[in-house]
């Protein structure tokens, strides 16, 4: 089959990671999800004990680690499970619970380095908050950029101040150009977490956003969809409000239509949610990710658009 799409492998029609990967390394590679025992200032005090409102008890850590173990044994658990789907592997190693550049200096390298002296590890991606990159963490993200494969990993979540406020990031959206600025200043490669559906956002809010990210220096995203799970400041809220959950047809035309506003070369990370299925109140059809994935490739396919169409 003649493929549709330049950036990938496997006839999508937007810019795969497994492309991105392929491509730079020419090998499988795989990203291990570690847990560094990191806290964050929505939740310590300094800015809110709250957390966001979505945020589940693992800190949108989910998956990673276990947290009662080293970065070397976390690493190590989790790749004996993925050495038996792929051979001749390497990984990035990816801290993604919590805030990962909330700590003092010599807490990140320590942790950092543990992870990057791990044979086959040949990069690292920290998720971290556009108000919790210090100076002095700055100039050792660039000093650490010289020497492997990093990527910051920035929550936005969405460009509206308004619903920023309401879900209880914490921060607006000059901050998060600020540290843009800062990072690409450094030539240290960001991807950007957006989710669709947050509450009382209309379509076209949603779309602003992934106009307004089009335009910056990025180079990739992650697409996510809200989700509720229980026990969860969202949770209580749902209860009350019942406000709108997107149906599976409306997310697949969302994320269409915002792929079509993505400049090609943005490196789609990921482009729908991924819950625990025994937390998860709402919406149960998440449950069935890659059938969400083949209704976004029928979608595109029965318009005959793809990433960056409507750019052209």
């Amino acid at each position: 089959m003649k493929k549709t799409f330049e950036y990938t492998l496997d006839n999508k029609r937007y810019h795969t990671l497994n492309y991105y990967y392929k491509n730079k390394y020419n090998l499988k590679i795989a990203k291990i999800s570690l847990n560094g025992n990191f806290t964050c200032p929505n939740k310590d005090g300094k800015i809110s004990k709250d957390g966001c409102i979505y945020c589940s008890k693992y800190g949108s850590g989910d998956f990673s680690g276990n947290i009662n173990k080293s970065i070397t044994e976390q690493f190590y658990e989790i790749k004996e499970i993925m050495d038996k789907k792929w051979e001749n592997t390497k990984y990035i190693a990816y801290f993604q619970a919590n805030t990962n550049t909330y700590a003092p200096l010599n807490i990140l390298k320590q942790k950092y380095e543990e992870a990057l002296n791990i044979k086959d590890v040949i990069g690292i991606n920290i998720a971290t908050r556009p108000d919790c990159i210090e100076d002095d963490v700055l100039n050792y993200l660039c000093e650490l950029n010289k020497k492997t494969n990093l990527t910051i990993e920035i929550g936005l979540q969405t460009i509206h101040d308004k619903t920023s406020k309401l879900i209880n990031r914490g921060h607006d959206l000059k901050c998060f150009e600020n540290t843009l600025y800062k990072l690409r200043n450094k030539n240290i490669d960001v991807v950007v977490h957006i989710i669709n559906g947050l509450p009382y956002e209309t379509k076209e809010m949603m779309i602003n956003t992934v106009k307004y990210l089009s335009k910056l220096d990025i180079q990739g995203i992650k697409i996510h969809m809200l989700y509720i799970l229980k026990d969860t400041t969202i949770h209580n809220m749902y209860k009350k409000e019942k406000f709108h959950i997107l149906t599976k047809k409306e997310y697949v035309n969302i994320v269409c239509d915002q792929l079509q506003l993505l400049p090609k070369k943005i490196v789609i990370h990921r482009i729908t949610g991924d819950p625990k299925k025994e937390d998860l109140i709402s919406p149960k059809w998440l449950l069935k990710k890659f059938c969400v994935l083949n209704e976004i490739d029928k979608e595109l396919l029965k318009r005959n658009t793809y990433q960056g169409f409507n750019l052209e």
